[in-house]
Parts: C-alpha cells; sequence; structure tokens
C-alpha cells in the first residue's frame, strides 16, 4: 500500500481507539484493553479488505467479520461507526438500557454484526458455518473473518471448530488470534498456557502466519497469502500490546474489564487525540 493509505488506516484505528475509550467511559464499564489491541486490524479489514455496503448491511454477497471475543465489542462498534453503519454519536450509548450497543454484539439489533458472539469459543464455529455454507451455496466471493482473544482459545469448542476447518477445507475462512498475552486473571502462559498456537494450528491443518498485529504493512501481506492459499483454512496470529495507544492501559491486566474514570479519560483522550493530529501532519 502506498504511504498515504497507510496513514489512512491508522487514522482510521486511531479514531477507533477514541471510540472504545469514549464508549466505555460513558457506559462506566466494558473491555478497553483488549478492544485497544485489534485496532489495526479491524481498520484494515473495513477500509481496505472487506466488501460490505453500509446501506445494505444484509446484502447476501457480502463479506463477513465474526469477532469471536464478543466482549471486544467496543472496538467492533467504533469501526462500524467510523465505517457508516451508524452514527458515532451512539457510542456513548453503550452498554444503557434502550441502546443497541449492548455489552456483547449483537446480529439481530447492530446494522453490520454479523453474529451475535459473547460466550468464548461459540464465535469460531459460527464463522466456520457462515465459511462452509458459502461453499455449499456457491458464493465463491465471500470471505469469512474471524477475531479471536488468545484467553479465548483456552476453550475446548474452540479447537472443535478448528478441525472442522480444516476437514472441510475451508480456504474462504481467515481467523486472527490477537496473542496479546493477557486475560482479565493475568498472563495467558500463567492461567492457561496454550503456547506454541502456531504449532498446534499447523498440526490442525491451517496455514499459519506469526506477525506484528499492529504493523499495517504485515497485515496487508498477510491477507495476500490466505487469499492466494487453497485447499486449507488460514491463522493469522497477531502479535499485539493490550490496551495499545493508551500509555496506562498498555500491558496491563487491570484494564481487560474496567472502564476509565474521568481522570483517567482525558489523559487517554489527550494521548489519542494527539497520536491523531500527528498523523494529520503526516498526511499534510
Amino acid at each position: 500500500m502506498t504511504n498515504a493509505e497507510k496513514l489512512a488506516l491508522q487514522k482510521h484505528a486511531c479514531r477507533i481507539r477514541l471510540g472504545v475509550i469514549e464508549s466505555t467511559h460513558s457506559a462506566k464499564c466494558g473491555h478497553p484493553g483488549g478492544s485497544l489491541s485489534i485496532a489495526e486490524v479491524l481498520s484494515f479489514l473495513y477500509f481496505r479488505e472487506m466488501r460490505v455496503d453500509p446501506a445494505n448491511p444484509a446484502w447476501p454477497e457480502r463479506d463477513r467479520l465474526v469477532l469471536s471475543k464478543g466482549h471486544a465489542a467496543p472496538a467492533l462498534y467504533a469501526a462500524l461507526a467510523e465505517r457508516g453503519f451508524f452514527p458515532a454519536e451512539e457510542l456513548t450509548t453503550l452498554r444503557k438500557l434502550g441502546s443497541r450497543l449492548q455489552g456483547h454484539p449483537n446480529m439481530n439489533t447492530v446494522p453490520g454484526v454479523d453474529m451475535s458472539t459473547g460466550s468464548l469459543g461459540q464465535g469460531i464455529s459460527a464463522a466456520c458455518g457462515m465459511a462452509l455454507g458459502a461453499k455449499v451455496k456457491g458464493l465463491d466471493q465471500v470471505r469469512v473473518y474471524a477475531i479471536m482473544g488468545d484467553g479465548e482459545i483456552e476453550e475446548g469448542e474452540c479447537w472443535e471448530a478448528f478441525m472442522f476447518a480444516s476437514h472441510y477445507k475451508l480456504d474462504n475462512l481467515c481467523v486472527f488470534l490477537d496473542l496479546n498475552h493477557l486475560q482479565i486473571d493475568g498472563p495467558i502462559e500463567k492461567v492457561m498456557n496454550s503456547a506454541p498456537q502456531d504449532k498446534k494450528l499447523e498440526a490442525f491443518g491451517f496455514k499459519v502466519l506469526s506477525i506484528d498485529g499492529h504493523d499495517l504493512d504485515q497485515i496487508e501481506a498477510a491477507v495476500e497469502t490466505f487469499h492466494a492459499e487453497k485447499g486449507r483454512p488460514t491463522f493469522i496470529i497477531l502479535n499485539t500490546t493490550k490496551g495499545k495507544g493508551v500509555s496506562y492501559m498498555e500491558n496491563n491486566a487491570n484494564w481487560h474489564g474496567k472502564a476509565p474514570g474521568d481522570a483517567d479519560y482525558h489523559t487517554a483522550m489527550d494521548e489519542l487525540n494527539a497520536a491523531l493530529a500527528q498523523l494529520e501532519k503526516e498526511e499534510g
């Protein structure tokens, strides 16, 4: 991609992060840490990769995204708002009574949400079903993307889904693992070590790539590899930083499921707005 295209995606990622902080602060609850770590991949998918139409969210030939780690809904909502599925002002209604933006995505109420998720492990199973369904229907242009958490793959259902994806040769399925090494109870290596993720997924029949999950060039190259792969699904390990972009949240498990208070909110917004201003300066 050109430098101008990359800067544009970086700006989208920054605005997604701003939306995460805005919404979780307004709700006084939510999951900012693991939402901030997936901003780049969401920016790439919604603004460069996926075939979607905000004016027709149910378009049958669209690509699908399943946020299997459904607690990162603030990031998905911010990305959908940025893409034009609903007004950004609605982000401040997160988790409030009467709002369609609840703590986990609801496909029946939120435009652009392809699957209701939240119970860990179930989202990837649904994504596998979507990918197989597209093949059965002859929708060869439809691709299915899933974003999982590293704590999530401690669930046994995930591995059943991986086996299913390989068995049915779902080469239209691309799974992203947000490997930020922290879950609500602490480091994944101490809670329930799933390493080596790459070797395990290779053994389950996936094409596996491991990249810097905040590097847009690497994300693009990995997705291009997915496009070229035939006869097996692709698994992209995103090596990320939990809480990325907000200094006091980075690599801090305490911010997995805690909203910023007023002082923390202002610090985070100042940092992210400064980062956005720098990108706009570079853009000229």
